[in-house]
């Protein structure tokens, strides 16, 4: 009986070792496979250049430092301005990425509400900034 008892253990050895080999050459297939399907869309998404992606996706420019000078602009301007309420002279940041031509920010003094009007060229350059009382 144990001689019967080993041969089953060997055959079952076997059997695992067959199972083994199969499932091993399945998924060397499974990747070949998936490899060729794949190439075709890492080409393209490798083609893609950095505004094309954020056109795709919706997404706003990234402003990347050391870059901006030379031809783009840059994401923000610091303007000196004087508050409407006190008078005291504060230097604020505007932001060039919004399209917004109006924004609230209040007083760095008194912490009154000042509406900043931002007035730009069609390139998008900072023109001016006006400030006014919010009464």
């Amino acid at each position: 009986m144990r001689s019967g008892a080993g041969h089953f253990r060997a055959n079952r050895g076997g059997m695992a070792l067959e199972a083994f080999t199969r499932l091993v050459a399945y998924n060397g297939l499974m990747k070949r496979r998936k490899a060729v399907e794949l190439e075709p869309l890492r080409r393209r998404i490798g083609s893609l250049d950095s505004s094309s992606i954020d056109q795709l996706y919706g997404l706003e420019p990234i402003y990347e430092p050391g870059t901006g000078v030379s031809g783009r602009l840059l994401p923000e301007e610091f303007v000196p301005v004087q508050c409407p309420y006190c008078g005291e002279r504060l230097e604020t940041r505007v932001d060039l990425t919004t399209d917004e031509p109006t924004y609230i920010e209040d007083c760095q003094v008194c912490c009154r509400p000042i509406e900043f009007g931002v007035e730009r060229d069609e390139g998008g350059a900072l023109l001016a900034v006006s400030v006014r009382r919010i009464d």
